[in-house]
Parts: structure tokens; C-alpha cells; sequence
């Protein structure tokens, strides 16, 4: 009877353990499978996101090419524009020299005309003249212009010459002029000097009086004294 009850009590106890394990065993079920349902969701998140995420991608590119071909239709524009605007400068340029070209056209047909008139009047200077063409007559020309250029040249450097010589003319002047002042304070100053040694003239006269007496004196002294010497020794 005790071996049935302590074998009851296991077969209870294990049955306890089995239905707490159970008990687990179902929550940590519930558990993975609540888990994996959330992984499902994010899985089909996920999913939705890639779909969502590649449609705008696909957009994007779509846009990205229609932007460059916008930006190259835009480029192709511009270079068409500044093409234009390149011919449209030419075209201005060479409407603006055909207008210089116009301009020049229409004086050289002036001058031509001028000249026709001019070669007319050669024409008639060569007949009533001794000269046989016109290049003659132009060619005389020409050396009288190159003498007559020649001669006011040379009239001009005689001139700058003549300025030249008046300039240093005027500078010589006035040093000689300086050098005669100079010159005419030192002879005023050696006259005075002169006429200071005059009146000095009687005074050192008088000096050299007295000094030639005393130089007489001091010779007689001197000559009575070698007397007495003499006359001592003798």
C-alpha cells in the first residue's frame, strides 16, 4: 500500500511536471509563434518596401533619362542658338566691311576722278613743255620736292645750329662778364693794398733810418773797442 501511494505520488508529481512542461512548451509556441508572425509582417513590409522601393527606382530612371534628354535637347538649343548667333555676327561683320569696302570704293573712284582731271592737266603740261612724258614731269616733281624737303631741313638745322651758338654765345658772355667782376674786385682790392703799402713807404723809410744809425753807433762802438783790445794786448 505505501509502495502504490509513493508510485501515485510520482505518477501525480510527474504528471504535474509533464503538464508544466506542456504548459511551457505551449506558451514558448504561442511565443514563436506570435514571433514569427511579426517576422512574416516585416517580411512582407519588407516586400512591400522592395516593390515600392523599385517603382522608384524605375521612375527615378525614367526621369533621370528624361532630364538628360531634356538636358541634351537644351544643349543641342544652345549650340544651335550660338551657332545662330555666330552667323548672325559674321553676317553683321561682313555687312559692316562691305560697308568700309563700299566707302573706300567710292572715294578711290574720286580720286581716280581726281586724277584723270590731274593726268588730263600732265598731259597738256608735257605738249606746251620741253619734258616728252608724264613720268618725266612727274619724276622732276618728285626731285624738286625731295630738294625743296632737303632745303628746309637744312634751313631748319641752320636755325637750331644759330639758336645753339646764340645759347652758348649768351652762356660765354656771362661767364666773361662773371670773370671781369671777379677780376675787377680783385684790382680794386690790390690798389687798395697798393696805396696802403704807399703810406706805409715814409714810415718804414724812417725805420730803416733809425735802424741804419743804430747799426752806425753799435759799428763804432764795436770798432773802439777792438782799438782798446788791441791796445790792451799791445
Amino acid at each position: 500500500e505505501q509502495d502504490s501511494r509513493s508510485s501515485l505520488n510520482c505518477l501525480l508529481k510527474k504528471r504535474k511536471e509533464v503538464q508544466e512542461m506542456e504548459k511551457i512548451r505551449a506558451e514558448k509556441d504561442k511565443a514563436f509563434r506570435e514571433r514569427m508572425k511579426v517576422i512574416a509582417d516585416r517580411w512582407r513590409d519588407l516586400h512591400t518596401k522592395r516593390a515600392q522601393l523599385k517603382a522608384h527606382v524605375e521612375r527615378s530612371g525614367r526621369t533621370v533619362q528624361e532630364c538628360e534628354e531634356l538636358r541634351i535637347q537644351a544643349l543641342k538649343k544652345n549650340s544651335e542658338q550660338r551657332e545662330e548667333m555666330k552667323k548672325h555676327g559674321e553676317l553683321l561683320r561682313a555687312k559692316m566691311e562691305l560697308e568700309a569696302l563700299s566707302k573706300k570704293h567710292q572715294k578711290l573712284c574720286k580720286k581716280v576722278q581726281k586724277y584723270s582731271i590731274f593726268k588730263k592737266y600732265l598731259e597738256d603740261v608735257v605738249k606746251v613743255s620741253q619734258f616728252e612724258d608724264i613720268s618725266e614731269v612727274t619724276s622732276q616733281y618728285k626731285l624738286l620736292v625731295r630738294i625743296q624737303k632737303d632745303l628746309l631741313q637744312s634751313q631748319q638745322g641752320h636755325k637750331q645750329l644759330t639758336e645753339q651758338d646764340k645759347v652758348f654765345l649768351e652762356q660765354y658772355r656771362a661767364k666773361k662778364e662773371a670773370e671781369m667782376f671777379h677780376y675787377k674786385n680783385e684790382l680794386v682790392q690790390l690798389k687798395l693794398r697798393f696805396d696802403q703799402a704807399q703810406s706805409d713807404i715814409p714810415l718804414w723809410e724812417a725805420r730803416w733810418a733809425g735802424i741804419q744809425n743804430r747799426t752806425s753807433t753799435k759799428t763804432r762802438k764795436l770798432w773802439t773797442i777792438k782799438l782798446a783790445i788791441h791796445n790792451l794786448y799791445q
